[in-house]
């Protein structure tokens, strides 16, 4: 197999049309066999489910190129699982797990020549979603709903070294007490574009949100889980029945603890106390780990002692830990890595 001719180190974060993606609609209280197909486009009803009432969830997951040239995912079943857990808070018939498992690996091997090579540091991004297509004009879950996974090869995200980011703390809440902020479904992370904007237009890299309740503790990005390292090399990271339960955080606090021999804490993280920290980083599927080096709070500075120039030594050690499991440099736990081809 011939890899794309691309230059991965210069395709960026963006959407590349390739060669198939997986569909499967659900109709009659049932999913059908599903199966690939070639069209990357999706005709809908004016009145469907998810353009008037956003139901819709999805997940986000990486194939990647190991040392031994093997095609590899990161921990697939557990997108599947809480993939299946959104779909519920949503009231949308789950996925089944296996055949989540199934369509990621169709789509990978159908599109195998887009899996960037080793070395590279890019990767094939992974989008399983579903969406309600049926009609709906009253407020009520739709009856029929499409499943879809599709791929697209996306370069390094740290182009040129991890450079440290700037917070703002916002002023705006990302989820609401006993709402939807706990799944992965769009509407949460359209509820953060308009303080997202106004962040940049600011000059701020990412907003730290905090708990809606109290606005006392932080919570998370509009796309990513905080971990913070303190002075004495613990591991502490936010616990919150808003924050979307992220699987790179999962690992990542399995790697500190078992590979790193870190004490790893999940607590409740005041906003007043983050300056006693030693580095701060933020937990995603797309950079891994990107470092935090300052946060602003209302024009008060708080600076972390990683500082500005490069990721922390703690930060750094996750990353470069986390990311060698998952090229088949570092020893996997069992069940982490499921080999495509």
């Amino acid at each position: 197999m011939e890899k794309k001719d691309l230059n991965w180190s210069e395709i960026g974060f963006a959407y590349h049309v390739t060669n198939m993606r997986y569909v499967s609609n659900y109709k009659n209280g049932a999913w059908d066999e599903g199966g690939l197909t070639a069209d990357a486009n999706i005709v809908l009803n004016e009145c469907a489910g998810i353009l008037q009432y956003c139901q819709e969830v999805f997940e986000g997951l990486k194939a990647y190129t190991t040392v031994n040239g093997d095609i590899v995912t990161f921990r697939p079943d557990l997108n599947a699982e809480r993939m299946m857990d959104s779909a519920k808070r949503m009231e949308m018939p789950p996925f089944p797990k296996e055949r989540f498992l199934d369509a990621v690996e169709q789509v990978v091997k159908a599109n195998a020549d887009w899996v960037p090579p080793y070395g590279s540091g890019a990767s094939l991004y992974i989008r399983p979603y579903m969406f309600a297509s049926s009609p709906v004009i009253g407020v009520k879950p739709a009856e029929e709903y499409q499943f879809r996974t599709f791929c697209t090869p996306v370069g390094p995200y740290f182009k040129g070294g991890a450079k440290p980011l700037t917070l703002c703390v916002s002023d705006f809440d990302r989820a609401a007490p006993h709402g939807t902020g706990h799944i992965k479904a769009g509407l949460n992370y359209a509820m953060s574009l308009h303080a997202h904007v106004e962040a940049h237009k600011r000059g701020f890299d990412e907003n730290m949100f905090l708990d809606p309740g109290t606005r006392t503790y932080v919570e998370e990005t509009g796309g990513a889980n905080f971990l913070f390292v303190t002075k004495d090399n613990e591991i502490v990271t936010p616990k919150s029945d808003s924050i979307l339960p992220s699987i790179t955080r999962r690992s990542m606090l399995h790697v500190a603890e078992h590979y790193l021999g870190m004490k790893v804490t999940q607590r409740q993280v005041r906003l007043d106390e983050i300056g006693d920290f030693a580095e701060c980083g933020l937990c995603g599927t797309a950079a891994v780990i990107s470092p935090v080096g300052r946060v602003v709070d209302h024009g008060r500075e708080i600076c972390f002692p990683s500082g500005m120039d490069h990721m922390g030594p703690v930060i750094q050690k996750l990353y470069d830990t986390l990311t060698g499991i998952q090229l088949g440099t570092v020893d996997a736990p069992e069940g982490w890595i499921h080999k495509i081809c």
